[in-house]
């Protein structure tokens, strides 16, 4: 999957259904979601879950960094890309963004903003970063949004703390593309 194939899909719902367990991703799969973001996972059943997804039609994201029994350096993307189905990744660490990117993966950086800091970090390290979208954590006010939808030049994801069509509607009317959320009452808005 490229780019443009997961802008169509965000597009079409921009509910990202995020899934930590079998039973959340049987419900993502069964949502009207059109992409799947697999939260916590164990390295014995990331082939099992991308293959799950990807024969849903769905498009299979995964938090690199949450997978346990997954080292923390490179190695990890390569065996994602060899190993198993999923179209991307996510992760805080931008040497697996880059790494992702040169094997045609897409990727998804993960900012925590936590305070002004951690805001002017953000918009420091988007002027180097290679990931095609920017996700950012958690759910911050519009004008946030739009601070960081203007500075980052990529499509920005929203997540943690949504939990309602109000922070849905927020999060995508201060201009970005899609929200993550673990809350499973809404993915079908």
């Amino acid at each position: 999957m490229n780019t443009h194939e997961l802008y169509q899909k965000l597009e079409l719902s921009p509910v990202i259904a995020a899934a930590k367990n079998p039973e959340e991703l049987e419900a993502a799969i069964n949502s009207e979601s059109e992409v799947i973001f697999i939260l916590q996972s164990h390295l014995m059943e990331l082939s099992e879950l991308s293959k799950k997804i990807k024969d849903s039609g769905k498009a299979a994201i995964l938090h690199a960094d949450l997978v346990k029994g997954l080292s923390s350096d490179e190695k990890a993307v390569d065996y994602i890309k060899q190993s198993t189905s999923f179209d991307g990744i996510i992760s805080t660490k931008p040497a697996f963004i880059r790494h992702a990117k040169k094997h045609g993966m897409l990727a998804i950086q993960r900012f925590f903003l936590l305070d002004s800091s951690a805001l002017a970090n953000v918009n420091r390290q988007l002027k180097y970063t290679e990931a095609d979208l920017v996700e950012v954590l958690p759910n911050v006010s519009p004008k946030i949004i739009k601070e960081i939808v203007a500075h980052s030049k990529k499509p920005v994801i929203v997540g943690g703390l949504i939990r309602d069509k109000e922070d849905i509607m927020g999060a995508l009317g201060a201009g970005s593309l899609a929200v993550s959320t673990t809350e499973s009452s809404i993915w079908s808005i």
